[in-house]
């Protein structure tokens, strides 16, 4: 898929054309214990800034985990349908703020909310959404589905298919998947590529198996890379080795 519009179009050929930046709320912590990092938050976004200034269509799906997480509220004994839906207001934080980075280095957002808050943000319509990818708008994708019981991980792959991504591009703290933890593990070794059913039946935490199936049934590419190396996301989307692939 080739990118319709872009302010500055590399005439580098690249691997992809339009991607699914997912980005996990932990990124936005720095190193803080708990909420946003403001200098970690500029570092995103001049990170995408420079995917898009190649001509690449970037949407980007960003999660909650470093204000609220639904799944361990829920353990702590409150209802998860209700922990769940505090997860997703906490995305739209998070969006709000990568938006605001954005935009003030000249890029052109819209925030979408699979939740209703028109003062915040646009309602997701799909057919919106693809039309600001054309007209060369970073779209940013908060609130997850929308419905409990379902990951920011699923979330992506969701929006990826419908906005129809060539890869989706999961960054972490970790610069690919590996047999085992690396950080406890010193034997463990890295993946350069690796199937779907492996990331199941070796139950590696890659994304939730919900989101892998997604991606396994419909042949969407995830590229799991470590989001904090410098120009990581640029090298990707060149077609570089970057991170683990993961496909059929």
């Amino acid at each position: 898929m080739k990118p319709k519009s872009a302010t500055n179009v590399s005439k580098t050929p690249l691997a992809y054309g339009r991607v699914l930046l997912k980005l996990s709320g932990e990124a936005l912590m720095g190193d803080k214990q708990y909420g946003i990092d403001p200098a970690t938050v500029d570092y995103m976004a001049r990170e995408i800034g420079e995917v898009f200034s190649l001509g690449v269509e970037v949407a980007v799906v960003i999660g909650g985990g470093n204000i609220f997480r639904g799944v361990q509220a829920s353990l702590q004994g409150m209802e998860r349908a209700s922990a769940d839906y505090m997860g997703m207001l906490a995305t739209v934080i998070n969006a709000l703020a990568l938006q605001n980075a954005l935009e003030r280095l000249g890029l052109q957002t819209r925030v979408q909310s699979a939740i209703e808050m028109r003062e915040l943000a646009e309602t997701y319509i799909r057919r919106r959404a693809l039309r600001h990818l054309e007209k060369g708008r970073i779209v940013i994708f908060a609130a997850g589905t929308g419905n409990p019981f379902f990951t920011t991980d699923t979330a992506a792959a969701l929006r990826a298919m419908e906005i129809g991504a060539d890869v989706i591009c999961k960054g972490t703290k970790v610069d690919g998947v590996y047999t085992a933890d690396p950080k406890k593990d010193s034997s463990a070794r890295k993946y350069s590529t690796i199937s779907y059913l492996d990331v199941i039946r070796q139950n590696l935490k890659v994304m939730d198996s919900t989101a892998i199936t997604l991606c396994m049934d419909n042949k969407l590419p995830i590229v799991v890379f470590d989001v904090m190396k410098p120009h990581a996301i640029r090298r990707l989307v060149r077609g570089e080795k970057v991170g683990t692939l993961v496909k059929s």
